[in-house]
C-alpha cells in the first residue's frame, strides 16, 4: 500500500502517521502513485480570499453576497455548518446565522488569486482545464520524469504551496478519469485529498446516488427517480439502448458513467464559451419586483466576471424554470458585444417581457455567449436608447469608484429588490 505525507511529502509504506514528521495527514491507496488525472477545487474560495485579506474575519462566519435583501453567492464553512447555502435569500441565511459577516463580492481580488493558482498548476503540467476561477482538471500523465516525483506527490506539493504562498486551501481528487476525479475532490472537503482507483471504481459507485453525477440537476434527478433510478446500481440494470430511448443523449452518458467510464480528455486552454449565473428560489415566485431584482443581480455578476476576464458577449440568454419544471429559454443577439451590467440587464428584461409572467418560477438565470475580447465591447452604443450613453458613463464611473474604495462604496438601488 503506497502512502504519502501531505505535510512533508515523504513517501512510505502503509501507516496512519508519517515516519518522518509524525504528522497524521496521510494519503494512502494501492494505486496512489499510478494515477494521473486530478481535479483541484479551492475550499470556499471567495470567502477564503476575504478571510486572508482581512484577518479579523478568520474565526467568524462569512457570507459573500448582496445586502440583507440580496442572495448568498457563497459562504465559509463556519456559516455552512449553520445551514447557509449558495443562492439562499440573505434574510434566510441571516436567520440561520445571525452573527455572520456579509461581504460583497470582490471579483478583481478573486481573479488575481485564481491567476496565481493557475500559474502554479501550469508549472506542473501543460494540461490544465479550468472550470471556473476556483477549480480545474489536470492531467499529469508523463510528468514523473520531469519532476522526479509521481503526480500524487506533485499535487500534494501544489496544495502546500497554495497554503504557504497564497494563504488559500484546496481539495484534491485523484483518479483515472475526469468524472471520478471530480467526485473524489468533494469527498473530504475542506483540505481533502481523496483517491478513487481503477480496481475500486465499481464497488465505490454502486450504492452512490445518481445526483452525484456532475450536471444532474433537480429536474433530471426527478425524471430518473420516476424511472426507478436512484443509485448507480439502479443504472446498471438498464441496457444502453433503453437509457438512450428514455433520456436521449443523457442516457448514453449515464450508461458509461454508471460503469465509471469517462473518455473525455483534459482540454488545456479550452476557450470559455459562455458566462452565466442562475438562482433557484426556496419558494416559487411570480412577484415581478423580486424577479426584476434577481435579473439585475445576475446581470451584475455576469458583468463583473466579463470585466474581470476582459471579455464581452454578443448573445444574451434568459432562462426560467416554472414550478412544474418546464424550462423557458429565450435569447437574442446584440449588434455589438457588451460587458456592461446595464445592457445585459436591459436585454434580459426585454426577453422576460416577451415571455410574459408565466410563473410562478422556481429558477431564473441569465447568460452571455459568443464571447470576444473586451476591447470590442460597447463600441457603438445603443442608438435607440438615448439614455444608454448616460447609464454607460455612470457604470464606468461606478467601476472606478469600486476599484479605488471597495465594492461597498456605491450600490445601485435595484440591488435591494
Amino acid at each position: 500500500m503506497s502512502a504519502l505525507c501531505r505535510d512533508c511529502l515523504t513517501c512510505f509504506e502503509t501507516g496512519t502517521r508519517c515516519p518522518n514528521c509524525h504528522g497524521p495527514r496521510v494519503a494512502c491507496h494501492p494505486e496512489l502513485f499510478e494515477l494521473s488525472i486530478a481535479h483541484m477545487d479551492c475550499d470556499a474560495f471567495y470567502a477564503s480570499v476575504e478571510k486572508r485579506d482581512n484577518p479579523d474575519l478568520v474565526d467568524k462566519p462569512v457570507i459573500i453576497g448582496g445586502g440583507r435583501r440580496g442572495v448568498v453567492s457563497t459562504a465559509c464553512y463556519i456559516a455552512r455548518i449553520k445551514g447557509v447555502r449558495s443562492a439562499m435569500p440573505m434574510f434566510q441565511a441571516l436567520k440561520l446565522c445571525p452573527d455572520a459577516v456579509v461581504v460583497r463580492p470582490r471579483m478583481s481580488a478573486y481573479v488575481d488569486a485564481s491567476r496565481a493558482i493557475r500559474a502554479m498548476m501550469d508549472e506542473l503540467t501543460p494540461s490544465v482545464e479550468p472550470l471556473s476561477l476556483d477549480e480545474a482538471f489536470m492531467d499529469l500523465s508523463g510528468t514523473q520524469k520531469l519532476h522526479g516525483a509521481p503526480p500524487a506527490v506533485m499535487l500534494a506539493r501544489l496544495i502546500k504551496r497554495m497554503d504557504d504562498e497564497l494563504g488559500l486551501t484546496g481539495s484534491i481528487g485523484l483518479s483515472h478519469n475526469k468524472f471520478l476525479a471530480k467526485i473524489a475532490s468533494d469527498l473530504d472537503k475542506p483540505r481533502g485529498y481523496s483517491v478513487i482507483g481503477r480496481a475500486q471504481t465499481t464497488a465505490f459507485l454502486h450504492d452512490k446516488p445518481v445526483r452525484m453525477i456532475w450536471g444532474v440537476g433537480q429536474a433530471t434527478q426527478t425524471a430518473l427517480e420516476k424511472a426507478g433510478i436512484r443509485s448507480f446500481n439502479d443504472l446498471l440494470r438498464w441496457e444502453r439502448k433503453d437509457l438512450g430511448a428514455r433520456f436521449g443523449s443523457m442516457g448514453d452518458r449515464l450508461y458509461f458513467l454508471a460503469r465509471g467510464q469517462d473518455r473525455r480528455r483534459v482540454s488545456a486552454n479550452a476557450p470559455i464559451k459562455s458566462i452565466s449565473n442562475e438562482t433557484t428560489f426556496p419558494d416559487d415566485t411570480a412577484n415581478p419586483d423580486i424577479l426584476d431584482g434577481h435579473l439585475w443581480r445576475l446581470s451584475e455578476k455576469i458583468s463583473d466576471r466579463c470585466k474581470a476576464r476582459d471579455l464581452a458577449g454578443r448573445v444574451v440568454t434568459l432562462k426560467l424554470k416554472r414550478a412544474n419544471h418546464t424550462l423557458l429559454t429565450k435569447r437574442t443577439s446584440l449588434r455589438d458585444p457588451t460587458q456592461l451590467a446595464d445592457r445585459i440587464y436591459q436585454t434580459a428584461r426585454a426577453l422576460f417581457d416577451q415571455i410574459g409572467n408565466q410563473g410562478p418560477y422556481r429558477l431564473i438565470g441569465v447568460g452571455i455567449s459568443d464571447l470576444l475580447p473586451g476591447k470590442q465591447a460597447d463600441l457603438s452604443g445603443d442608438l435607440l436608447d438615448p439614455q444608454a450613453a448616460k447609464r454607460t458613463g455612470a457604470e464606468r464611473a461606478t467601476d472606478k469608484i469600486r476599484k479605488k474604495f471597495g465594492t461597498d462604496a456605491i450600490t445601485k438601488g435595484r440591488s435591494f429588490r
